[in-house]
């Protein structure tokens, strides 16, 4: 193939503005020409293109977002998995929110930092090694992409002579271009324990106009320098050994390796801007943002702009990807990355929702490289426009705290407004520092900067400890043998001739299995194991992958497993277990069709569990279901169960599937031959799961309960078959049985219940009004006989009160039968110690008594605390058992507060 049809630039030094630095005359390329030309070019050297994997990697736990293009091939380096092809390349979606050179807070500062970002790479799996990683990267650099030899540095590993040597020998590089780095630049580390190796870096040098540490003095330019001037493009990984848990290194068995280029820069690079986001990756987005906001980009700092930009990427492919805003995890990071971009926003004066029209700018830019957000464009869209508007009431809820703060602050004579308080306002309600330090300069206060920096740095460390790369995957049956993968044959054997071929504890493998191993929601088979001569028996009670393992877990019943090892074996599965399972992943699947059809298109699967007994179903929806709706997806559900449509397995190539309109799920790894599960021309999803072969032996499907799991994620769980019919006959006796207790047929059960239940509210306000009466005549001369402290009468209680609202009315009669004077009143409710203040109007004038003030001293008593108007103020705490002394208190506490009166 010609490369040269995508660039035929001529280079040249050229005479700059001192803030542009090294130009090069060319022909320039689209972002989506240099994309595809490095694929291309990979294509030719015989490597397999694989798609991008989503953004949220559903099945590593140790990380919140995919942040390195490795991450998909992690088992691979670990060696729980085989690789498909010797040979990958793509370009990977990433999003880094936190570490030394990815802070949130820099983004949009400087012209290089991003949350969202593409990785291209290419992989090779104990394949090519480090001469031909060397030779095409340079290659692809200076003969296809042309830029100029004599700007290009390469660093290798201090250690790697091998490498410096590949370097002389497979490329024209100047050898005194071919530097040489520590670990901390050029060894590369997967975690603390694992796969690791040397890399080579490829750097280049922008100019000595483009350093951006020419005030610093003493600053040399230099590769690795820290300066702008010399830039990383690529980072050549060679993963050769193993850090152990000692600390030492051991060569691996298979070499691999792993590339990264950073595609936003390579793109900047090549069309000769001074900025990522000068390139057609952004211009579309802040052009599209100077429309909306009425501000050019080039009339100021432009921060605002790069803020948006580059925050509305990360927000919608991780949206695309099944990720919502959300408080906790992944969710909570993309809530502040949009409140962000919103709080930007309001430097441009704006202050109605507009980030959400931003989406289909970002669609026309990369919709065609990555299809998800052109087909969830409307979705990603209606989120983040929720999320904006659920932002302008956090934004007036956050001034209404910070005015509440500093009335608090100033009746204590103090001047300077905590760094807890302005992390708070920032941590929870996302509320910009600039904003409070403004707001708190104009009442005349100081900010504790200091305090908010401590609190800042404890939450660093919070995520950090929280997204450690750590690696404890443990394969018991990896003993520097190989060990063969079980041959899965459970799609049409249920009973198997098999033979055990590695065990330990109560875990073992098979050398074919027909038990499916827990995946895609579905829970794994149980069944057993036995010899023909019944000398062995395991009972399994269930099965797992790890990587491409099956992994079998049994109970020994006879024999032993190393008497299992010597023996011809059969393994059958409940067949009674699988049917049921079965039924609820095809009603599964007839259940997320509904969905699309009462809801809308943007419902997506967020999670799922079937089991034999039940089915659970995560789904993307903003709000709950009516019970219309539930009854409209029932019935569509079950009126697709009597059509008794075939259910199909169809066997594709991924593209043909994607072509044919089968759903792909989020999380899913697929290969190039999918497996299509197709409901006549209903429905249809990619699925490795087990289902039935029409759609009427699900029988009935019955909903159970709706719910909310998450921000914009809905669950529904449901049942079929026989745990269907036995839910309505336990219903069906339920209701028998209701009819018999109030005597009605059906026709009077509701009238004659809610006329029931109306008679029981009726008694009930009649029994509340009746405590309240008695409560308040055993009051009243208790009233009669309090003391008087310093010409002010203090009446303290403990009452009997169920609720609030009684205490409420209780205070309201202590302070009319006062006339004038201080009334405390205490109750336990619900195992909890509350307490009540009055305080009568005269002695809020008189003597400045407040009710809120004395609470607050009897509230810590009880381990507690609370406030409320002058006139009435209240307390909840957590020990009930210092009620009665906080109610000794009273006097004590009214004393003090005359004794030493309010200014």
């Amino acid at each position: 193939m010609d490369f040269a049809i995508y660039l035929n630039p001529i280079f040249q030094r050229e005479n700059c503005s001192s803030d542009r630095g090294v130009h090069f005359a060319m022909k320039k390329m689209t972002n989506a020409e240099i994309r595809q030309s490095f694929l291309d070019f990979f294509r030719s050297k015989d490597h397999k293109i694989v798609p991008s994997a989503p953004v949220i990697p559903y099945d590593d736990p140790t990380l919140l977002f995919t942040n390195a293009g490795m991450n998909q091939f992690k088992n691979i380096f670990l060696g729980l998995e085989k690789p498909q092809w010797p040979r990958i390349a793509d370009t990977q979606k990433c999003i880094r929110v936190s570490g030394k050179h990815n802070d949130l807070e820099e983004v949009g500062k400087d012209t290089y930092h991003h949350t969202f970002f593409e990785m291209l790479g290419n992989w090779s799996f104990n394949d090519y090694y480090k001469a031909e990683a060397i030779r095409w990267a340079w290659e692809l650099l200076t003969d296809v992409w042309q830029l100029p030899k004599e700007h290009l540095w390469a660093t290798v590993f201090r250690d790697d002579d091998e490498a410096a040597e590949l370097w002389k020998s497979e490329t024209d590089i100047d050898p005194s271009r071919i530097l040489r780095f520590d670990e901390k630049d050029n060894f590369w580390e997967m975690g603390e324990t694992g796969p690791c190796g040397p890399c080579s870096e490829i750097h280049i040098d922008l100019g000595p106009e483009r350093c951006d540490k020419q005030h610093i003095p003493g600053h040399v330019c230099q590769v690795n320098g820290g300066c702008a001037r010399f830039i990383e493009l690529w980072n050549l990984v060679f993963i050769q050994y193993n850090r152990t848990e000692s600390g030492e290194l051991e060569p691996l068995p298979a070499r691999h390796v792993d590339t990264g280029m950073g595609f936003e820069r390579i793109v900047a690079v090549l069309q000769g801007v001074a900025s990522n986001y000068d390139t057609d990756l952004f211009q579309p987005l802040i052009r599209k943002i100077d429309d909306l906001t009425g501000v050019r980009y080039e009339s100021y700092d432009g921060v605002a702009h790069r803020v948006i930009a580059d925050h509305v990427r990360a927000l919608s492919f991780a949206i695309a990807d099944g990720a919502l805003p959300s408080n906790e995890g992944r969710g909570y990071v993309l809530r502040r990355l949009l409140r962000r971009a919103a709080r930007y926003g309001r430097k441009l004066e704006k202050h109605e929702p507009f980030i959400y029209k931003l989406v289909p700018v970002l669609v026309d830019v990369m919709g065609d490289a990555f299809p998800e957000i052109k087909e969830k464009h409307q979705y990603i869209a209606m989120v983040i426009k929720a999320e904006e508007e659920s932002f302008g009431q956090t934004l007036d809820r956050g001034i209404e705290i910070f005015e509440r703060t500093v009335a608090e602050l100033k009746k204590q004579g103090k001047k300077v407004f905590p760094g807890s308080a302005v992390f708070q306002l920032y941590d929870t309600y996302g509320f910009p520092v600039d904003l409070t330090r403004l707001m708190a300069e104009e009442q005349g206060m100081d900010v504790d900067m200091e305090g908010f920096e401590r609190e800042m740095e404890e939450q660093r460390r919070r995520a950090k400890e929280a997204q450690k790369f750590r690696f404890e995957v443990v394969d018991f049956f990896k003993d520097g043998k190989e060990v063969k993968n079980s041959e899965f044959v459970g799609y049409s054997e249920l009973r198997s001739k098999v033979r055990l071929v590695a065990y330990h504890e109560n875990e073992f493998l098979l050398d074919r299995t027909p038990f499916y191993g827990e995946a895609g929601g579905q829970i794994g088979d149980q069944g057993r194991i036995y010899s023909e001569d019944g000398s062995v028996e395991i009972r399994v009670v269930n099965a797992i992958r790890s990587g491409n393992r099956i992994i079998h877990i049994g109970e020994v019943v006879r024999g032993s497993f190393e008497e299992a090892l010597k023996k011809p074996l059969i393994a059958e599965v409940d067949s009674r277990r699988r049917k049921a399972t079965a039924r609820n992943h095809t009603a599964t699947h007839l259940l997320h069709k509904a969905l699309k059809e009462v809801l809308g298109e943007h419902v997506n699967q967020a999670g799922s569990l079937v089991a034999p007994e039940r089915l659970r179903f995560d789904f993307t929806h903003f709000e709950k279901l009516t019970r219309e709706q539930l009854d409209r997806i029932e019935e569509t559900v079950n009126e697709h169960v009597r059509r008794n449509h075939p259910v199909e397995v169809l066997f594709r190539s991924f593209e043909e599937a994607k072509k044919m309109g089968a759903i792909a799920l989020f999380g899913e790894k697929y290969g190039d031959t999918v497996r299509i599960i197709k409901i006549d021309d209903y429905s249809m999803e990619l699925c490795g799961g087990t289902h039935l072969q029409a759609t009427g032996e699900i029988g009935y499907f019955r909903i159970v309960s709706e719910s909310g799991v998450a921000a914009g994620i809905r669950r529904i769980e449901a049942v079929t078959g026989e745990a269907a019919d036995q839910l309505l006959r336990r219903e069906k006796h339920t209701l028998a049985r209701i009819r018999e207790l109030i005597s009605a047929t059906d026709e009077e059960l509701l009238p004659k219940l809610e006329g029931l239940l109306e008679e029981r509210k009726q008694l009930m306000r009649e029994l509340d009004t009746l405590k309240l009466r008695i409560s308040q005549y055993e009051l009243k001369p208790l009233l009669e006989s309090s003391l008087s402290v310093n010409g002010v009468r203090v009446f303290s209680s403990r009452v009997e009160a169920d609720s609030v609202d009684v205490i409420k009315k209780l205070g309201d009669y202590v302070r009319a039968n006062l006339r004038s004077g201080v009334g405390v009143l205490g109750s336990v409710i619900d195992g909890k110690p509350f307490l009540l203040c009055v305080v009568t109007d005269d002695l809020i004038k008189t003597r400045n008594l407040r009710a809120g003030d004395i609470i607050k001293q009897l509230a810590r008593v009880i381990q507690g605390g609370g406030g409320g108007r002058p006139h009435m103020a209240q307390a909840g705490g957590k020990d009930a058992s210092k009620l009665d002394e906080a109610l000794g208190q009273a006097k004590e506490v009214v004393q003090q507060m005359i004794r030493e009166p309010k200014a």
